[in-house]
């Protein structure tokens, strides 16, 4: 038990050092992946995927539209990611809050072009909760660190260094989606593949009015939705 204890120490400290050096870091199989195809195929049942086009949404990221599902419209989804918020706590060596969570599936040969995220993805979680072949798919951020977001989306990273992280089911990809831009740029590889995309901020740092995604539950209570 002590010699498990001293390695799991040892991870930690490793998963530390490269976020605070490279800005992400990989966490292998974060969950069982059996465990997130029982969530991915919960808010499938759910939801109605099947029957229903209420959540296939197009978005200027990707090539075609997606289903895509906000924590604000599943409940579960944001328990996941307030249940997530003491591991990531410990990754950025800080205490961080919950702003939101979305959950995204795409088709074979889709990409997700580079970007910046907005100030709410402070602290960013890309998991991989199942992939339709078993076919890793990597996702790619740029090394070179920015003070703020920048407003262009590419289809690559230019004259950019850049890492590439294949990725299986369970895998989770921790990132400062504010200060690396991030994407995948090879195509899908499987039929599908489910994803969710989970973020945080620092409570004592320069985005803290995002905690609890206050910028989008206003936009929404201002037009005249409930949250």
């Amino acid at each position: 038990m002590v010699a498990t204890g001293l390695a799991e120490e040892r991870n930690l400290d490793a998963e530390r050092e490269a976020y605070r050096t490279d800005g992400y870091v990989l966490l292998k199989q974060l969950f069982p992946p059996m465990v997130l195809q029982m969530f991915r195929a919960r808010i499938q049942q759910d939801l109605d995927f099947n029957r229903s086009r209420t959540f296939v949404r197009g978005n200027n990221l990707l090539t075609k539209p997606a289903i895509e599902v906000y924590s604000l419209e599943y409940p579960p989804m944001a328990a996941f990611l307030w249940g997530l918020t003491p591991r990531v706590s410990q990754v950025a060596a800080r205490e961080l809050v919950p702003s939101y969570a979305y959950f995204r599936i795409y088709q074979k040969g889709d990409i997700c072009r580079v970007h910046s995220d907005r100030q709410a993805c402070e602290h960013s979680l890309s998991l991989t909760l199942e992939l339709g072949d078993n076919i890793p798919w990597a996702l790619s951020l740029e090394k070179r660190h920015l003070d703020a977001p920048l407003a262009a989306i590419d289809a690559d990273f230019g004259d950019e260094p850049f890492s590439a992280i294949p990725m299986n089911a369970g895998d989770a990809v921790m990132y400062r989606g504010v200060n690396h831009r991030h994407g995948r740029i090879e195509p899908n590889p499987n039929s599908w593949s489910a994803h969710m995309f989970l973020h945080w901020v620092d409570p004592n740092g320069p985005y803290a009015d995002h905690a609890f995604d206050r910028a989008n539950i206003e936009a929404v209570r201002s037009a005249g939705g409930r949250v």
